[in-house]
């Protein structure tokens, strides 16, 4: 497989640190709200990249965390706790919202397909993992003291800035607007490792420490869960671009401080879905859910198909106009593969299953490119073979794509009728000349995704 590196800033022949297995970390959601549909899009492409090392053969032990303490709504380690802000915007308690945001964004996932990783770890279950790291750091001196916080001295490494490539001077306090410095760091570039009392007096979660009662910094609890669970050597580490600095960066500097040696090979980061604004985030206020989609009546596998069409490495702008012409592609695909009648006397052709898996793995070791993963989807459509082997095709490459392709949909008893009713409206509607009204109908039909066509017999539809 051959798949960028940021680290290197290059595509590279990926090569795990043990043969056919493969150690991923995917940083995970600060669950104080719910997941927009950008947030969604990285998932996306971390639950194909393990799905297609998978179909490549490697055995993935993949681990993500849940933010559910510690990352504040600046990036410069100040402003306050997202956790704790989603608590007063609900008026309860830290871990209530951290149940229930993180049960709510599991259930987003299930309707993406996106598999839950292997292990899940709360940020709050590993603050002993943490003190041991940081207490490492004081004494490798690559750590200090300052005002009851424990900072990260930047000054001690040769090259702090290895996953950005920039200089101090061309960095900015934090990568949102609105940034102070800390006054307690001795540099600019310093992040917090360890809160105490002296700072965030209202902080609802603490533990005891060395320094004092207080919370972790946010960027240690994605080193502490990764060590704990998949040891010194990472090969992959997954995330947004946004994550690159100072979360990313800051990972690498702590990891790599504290053990000693070069901790992980591959960076893999997937780029912003934006919409007419610029990058959807939920500073703004307002944001899209998988929830909202469904009430405009939009399949989340449609959203997951739009995301598809589109490198993962490529800014995806986001249009409702762009996503449902996404959905009726994705539907006229799945009425084309229902549409394939196997007969009983068809014979699997082996040679042509293998010509279509290799040229999915092609696909696959093209840097991920999800398009032509598609591509290859619609030329197995049109080759000429048995319907057998073209269902037998697709069924080994939805393994990946995960776009339930031969599931056959349930139409809901409830719609059914109104769908049904609406008809024997427009059938009368004609039968008495009223033509508005029948057109009206029809587009009151069409709005709810049903397509009507008159026939001899009978009104026909299809639900798209």
């Amino acid at each position: 497989m051959n798949i960028y590196n940021t680290l290197s800033r290059k595509i590279e022949k990926f090569i795990p640190n043990e043969e056919g297995k493969v150690k991923m970390y995917t940083c995970g959601p600060t669950v104080y709200h719910y997941a927009h549909i950008g947030n969604l899009r990285n998932y996306i492409m971390e639950d194909i990249l393990e799905k297609s090392l998978n179909y490549l053969g490697y055995k993935v032990d993949r681990v993500m965390n849940i933010t559910d303490v510690g990352h504040l709504s600046s990036d410069s380690d100040s402003g306050e706790d997202k956790m704790l802000k989603g608590a007063k915007r609900e008026k309860k308690s830290v871990l209530e919202i951290a149940d229930f945001y993180t049960e709510a964004f599991f259930k987003d996932c299930q309707k993406l397909n996106i598999k839950k990783p292997d292990k899940v770890v709360k940020a709050t279950s590993c603050i002993d993992e943490y003190i041991k790291i940081i207490e490492g750091l004081l004494k490798k001196e690559y750590a200090y003291i300052s005002n009851g916080n424990v900072y990260f001295d930047t000054t001690k490494l040769n090259d702090y800035y290895v996953l950005t490539n920039h200089k101090e001077d061309e960095m900015v306090v934090g990568v949102r607007n609105g940034v102070e410095e800390d006054q307690n760091k001795k540099n600019q570039a310093d992040f917090v490792l360890w809160f105490t009392k002296s700072k965030f007096e209202d902080q609802e979660l603490k533990w005891n420490s060395p320094w004092g009662l207080g919370y972790p910094g946010w960027h240690i609890e994605c080193s502490g869960i990764a060590l704990k669970y998949l040891g010194e050597y990472l090969d992959i580490h997954c995330g947004g671009v946004d994550n690159i600095f100072p979360h990313h960066t800051n990972e690498i500097a702590q990891s790599e401080s504290y053990l000693g040696h070069k901790w992980c090979n591959y960076w893999v980061h997937n780029e912003h879905l934006n919409d007419k604004t610029g990058k959807m985030s939920k500073s703004k206020g307002e944001f899209l859910t998988i929830s909202l989609l469904e009430e405009k009546g939009i399949n989340p596998l449609a959203y997951r198909y739009f995301c598809l069409q589109s490198h993962y490495r490529k800014t995806l702008l986001f249009t409702f106009e762009a996503l449902e012409k996404a959905q009726n592609t994705y539907n006229k695909l799945k009425n084309k593969i229902a549409n394939l009648k196997i007969d009983n006397n068809e014979q699997l052709e082996e040679n042509i299953i293998e010509k279509y898996k290799e040229q999915f793995k092609k696909a696959i070791e093209n840097d991920m490119n999800t398009s032509l993963m598609l591509t290859t989807l619609y030329d197995v459509l049109k080759e000429n073979t048995n319907n057998k082997t073209k269902i037998k095709i697709i069924e080994i490459l939805d393994e990946v794509l995960s776009l339930d392709l031969l599931k056959k949909e349930k139409i809901d008893q409830e719609l059914l009728l109104k769908i049904n009713e609406l008809i024997e409206k427009r059938n009368i509607a004609k039968q008495n000349k009223n033509y508005e009204e029948a057109d009206k109908i029809r587009n009151e039909l069409e709005k709810m995704h049903v397509i009507i066509k008159d026939t001899r017999e009978k009104t026909i539809f299809e639900i798209r």
